[in-house]
C-alpha cells in the first residue's frame, strides 16, 4: 500500500541510529498497511514450517561414544539424560572451567528455560543445559540466578569438543576451529568475534570480562543447541544449531522484533544478567 499521500503527520523517535521518523496515519490506513505486511508474515510462517520439516528429515548419526556427565543425581550417560523419554534437547551453555560466572548472553537466553522444561517433558522431550565447568560451579551459579532447569557438567570429557562448542588454544591459534559448519581462520583479536550480531564497541571483550576471562579464553567456548533421539536403546544425534541459528530460542528477540524500535542494539551489548540491572550505569542505548 502506498500511503505517501495519506500521511497525517510524522513523529520523530530516538534510536541507536539517531533520530528517525515514523508516519502517523488514520486507523483505516494503518490496518490496510498491516494487511499487506500480513501476507509477508504468512509466507515467512509457511517457510518456517517447511524448514522445520526439513530439519526433522535430516539423516541421523548413531552415537557410540560413552559420554559421561556430572549431574545433580550423580554420574550420568547421554542415554541417562533422556530420563525415560525418546527425545533430548541440549543447550550448550558457555561456561568454561576458567570462567568465574556463566556467559551473560547465555544467561539471558537461559532465563527463558525454567518454564519450558515441564511442557517439553510432557511431550516426550527432556531438556538439559550442558557446560564444561565443574558441577559445583554450575550449581552455585544456578542458585544465584534462581534457575531450576537441569544442568549437567561435561568437565573432563569430549562431549563439548565433539559437538563443536569447545576448542583448545592450539586449535584457536592454528585456525583449526570448526564452528557453525565452517572453518575459522587463526584467531586474532577482533571486536565482534563470536557474537550473534555485529555491534559497535568491543562486545566480546565486555562479555569476556563479565566471565572473569580474557577474550581468547572466553571464545574457546561457544553457544549452540543439539537434539538427540533414543530408539531401541541406541542414541542418535539429529540436529545442531549455532550462532544466529539460536535466535529462535532467544525468547527476548521475538518480542523485540515486534516492538516499535526493534532490536535497537547497534550501540553495543545492552543486556546483563538479570540480577545486575540495578547496579548502576545505562540499561539501554538511547534513554535520557
Amino acid at each position: 500500500m502506498n500511503i505517501g499521500e495519506n500521511i497525517m503527520s510524522k513523529i520523530k523517535i530516538k534510536t541507536v541510529n539517531g533520530i528517525e521518523e515514523r508516519n502517523v496515519v488514520s486507523r483505516q490506513e494503518s490496518v490496510a498497511a498491516r494487511r499487506e505486511l500480513l501476507k509477508a508474515e504468512k509466507e515467512f510462517t509457511r517457510r518456517g514450517d517447511e524448514l522445520a520439516r526439513q530439519r526433522q528429515a535430516l539423516p541421523w548419526v548413531r552415537i557410540d561414544k560413552n559420554y559421561q556427565f556430572d549431574a545433580d543425581g550423580g554420574k550420568a550417560s547421554l542415554a541417562d539424560l533422556f530420563k525415560g523419554r525418546s527425545q533430548l534437547l541440549i543447550y550448550h551453555f558457555m561456561f568454561g572451567p576458567e570462567y568465574t560466572a556463566g556467559c551473560k548472553t547465555c544467561s539471558m537466553i537461559a532465563d527463558g528455560f525454567n518454564g519450558l522444561v515441564v511442557h517439553l517433558a510432557n511431550h516426550d522431550v527432556t531438556f538439559w543445559a550442558v557446560s564444561r565447568a565443574p558441577l559445583a560451579k554450575l550449581q552455585a551459579y544456578k542458585r544465584r540466578m534462581g534457575w531450576s532447569f537441569p544442568w549437567a557438567s561435561s568437565f573432563g570429557g569430549d562431549f563439548n569438543a565433539d559437538f563443536n562448542v569447545s576448542f583448545t588454544e592450539e586449535q584457536q591459534r592454528a585456525g583449526a576451529i570448526e564452528y557453525n559448519y565452517r572453518r575459522e581462520p587463526a584467531w586474532q583479536a577482533r571486536s565482534n568475534e563470536g557474537m550473534v550480531s555485529h555491534m559497535e564497541g568491543n562486545p566480546v571483550a565486555d562479555n569476556a570480562a563479565a566471565t572473569g576471562t580474557d577474550v581468547a579464553t572466553y571464545i574457546r567456548e561457544r553457544p549452540g543447541m543439539s537434539a538427540f533421539a533414543l530408539e531401541d536403546g541406541a542414541v542418535y544425534h539429529t540436529y545442531s544449531a549455532y550462532a544466529r541459528g539460536l535466535d529462535a530460542i532467544w525468547s527476548v528477540y521475538p518480542w523485540l522484533d515486534r516492538s516499535p524500535k526493534g532490536r535497537n542494539e547497534d550501540a553495543g551489548v545492552w543486556w546483563r544478567r538479570h540480577d545486575e540491572y540495578d547496579k548502576g550505569g545505562p540499561n539501554h542505548c538511547c534513554g535520557a
